[in-house]
């Protein structure tokens, strides 16, 4: 079909030009023109101090290379292996625009932290492989001349996933893709299931499957801050604002069945600076989307799904915002320090949170329990009638249980099929997309990042193939189904 061949050819050599008429002057960069302008001034202001002027380094720069939203782990991801990758040093220049320079509504800081193999499609266990490994040796990737080596805490329990006699043919298949991909996953009847885990009550259980390498969870908040603190060293910048506006070039075409489309390349960001009315313009070749729970909003912004209904200039990119509960709980008498990461046939989850018999979990609620996405407000109710029933019957301990917290975060919920959104717009020639993981892009970001990278720097992917998830597949209504969706 015509519309296939738009999937990476409108994107080749999208930087080989940019970078030849940019860089091929010998001009100053941006913070090289402000030093000269300080030294003018002060040369014709006798007895005048700079310091006493309006210092304009609170904005973003001018021009920028790539611009990435969402500074998230996801978009750190991006911009660090965007510099990591880059054939020489200092080659391009990576600016991240993050509204919430506090990631008090960030999905990162309010994960759980589970890392697993346990999937359904090779892409996503491919991505976890890969991740894991970046975590597990994260001071080879992330480590900083004289600053302390990161510590993520990472606890290699396992994930344990179980299964009532539904759905247990359907975690046999799994679980052979899973092991065909170099995962090390086992198969546990519920005889085996009581020897091992003899706190657990098999009463429903058929099967389950339990990840005996490289599965459990760690720090998403150290994480977050060792990428952070590793790509300023890198040299990419930072601004705390919110884009508000891209200002686009288009062209028209029509296709070989009649279809007329339209075109576009973003050529400037607009920046609405952080408690201010002020904005800046940054000149840029490509931008990331990397919102989070909010890329469908900056989707839109640059036209995306504005266009008919039933055409591709109609389809919207489709992450929005849910809101999921976690809850922290003591019980003296709960599992010991070999628990794993235990997902329930219910739906309901929970692992060891520190050393202290204290246990952190939740449950995803169904289509028709989702809660009002406009605010981060706890309903302990959903903890009393939909969470804490079904992991009382499955751990008997839990019985006299007793919340200690809890909090809401955001899922950037892919609500299409439940999978990420990587790679370029069809139509928005330089907009890439790093969004939509639906719950697993915290885990998957090392990963995901290095994929960005490559198909910006080298229009393919390399590492890892993840044309099935690109956003073509909405207009196509090729859906990328993840059965284990936690």
């Amino acid at each position: 079909m015509p519309l296939r061949a738009l999937r990476f050819g409108l994107c080749q050599g999208l930087l080989a030009r940019w970078f030849g008429t940019r860089r091929g002057a010998s001009t100053l960069d941006w913070h090289g023109k402000i030093s000269e302008m300080k030294k003018k001034i002060q040369s014709i202001l006798p007895g005048g101090t700079w310091d006493q002027l309006n210092d304009t380094g609170h904005l973003p720069p001018e021009q920028a290379d790539v611009v990435i939203v969402g500074g998230g782990v996801l978009g750190l991801s991006v911009a660090y292996w965007l510099k990591r990758l880059e054939k020489q040093r200092g080659a391009i220049r990576v600016l991240v625009v993050e509204r919430d320079h506090t990631y008090s509504q960030a999905s990162t800081g309010l994960s759980v932290g589970g890392i697993r193999q346990q999937f359904s499609l090779p892409e996503n266990i491919q991505l976890s492989l890969f991740s894991v490994n970046f975590l597990r040796n994260i001071n080879e990737y992330l480590a900083v001349v004289d600053d302390p080596p990161l510590d993520l805490q990472f606890n290699p329990s396992g994930y344990l996933l179980l299964s009532s006699e539904k759905g247990a043919a359907v975690m046999e298949s799994n679980v052979k893709v899973q092991r065909e991909e170099g995962a090390k996953i086992c198969l546990m009847s519920p005889e085996q299931l009581r020897y091992k885990f003899p706190w657990i009550n098999t009463e429903g259980v058929a099967l389950a499957s339990y990840g005996m390498e490289n599965e459990g969870w760690f720090d998403p908040w150290c994480l977050l801050q060792g990428l952070r603190r590793k790509v300023q060293a890198m040299g990419v910048l930072f601004c705390h604002g919110e884009v508000t506006r891209f200002v686009s070039s288009s062209d028209h075409m029509e296709t070989a069945g009649g279809e007329k489309l339209t075109l576009k390349r973003i050529h400037e960001v607009h920046v609405k600076m952080d408690h201010s009315l002020e904005y800046q313009p940054v000149e840029c070749a490509v931008v990331i989307n990397a919102a989070g729970a909010w890329s469908g909003q900056v989707a839109e912004l640059a036209g995306i799904g504005t266009g008919p209904p039933g055409t591709l200039q109609g389809i919207k990119l489709p992450v929005e915002p849910r809101k999921r509960y976690v809850y922290i709980w003591h019980c003296p008498q709960g599992p010991g320090l070999e628990t794993p990461f235990v997902t329930d046939t219910s739906g309901a989850y929970f692992r060891r949170e520190g050393l202290g018999n204290n246990y952190l979990g939740g449950r995803s609620p169904s289509e028709e329990e989702e809660p009002d996405s406009g605010n981060l407000d706890v309903d302990h109710d959903f903890f009393q009638e939909k969470v804490w029933p079904p992991l009382a019957q499955r751990v008997p301990a839990f019985e006299t249980l007793k919340v200690r917290r809890a909090w809401a975060g955001y899922y950037d919920y892919n609500t299409f099929d439940q999978n990420g959104v990587v790679g370029p717009h069809p139509l928005v020639v330089n907009m890439y997309f790093a969004t939509g993981f639906s719950g697993h892009g915290l885990q998957q970001a090392p990963a995901v990042g290095r994929a960005v990278a490559e198909l910006v720097l080298q229009g393919r992917f390399q590492t890892i193939d993840l044309s099935s998830f690109l956003f073509n597949r909405f207009y196509w209504g090729e859906k990328v189904q993840e059965s284990n969706v936690i």
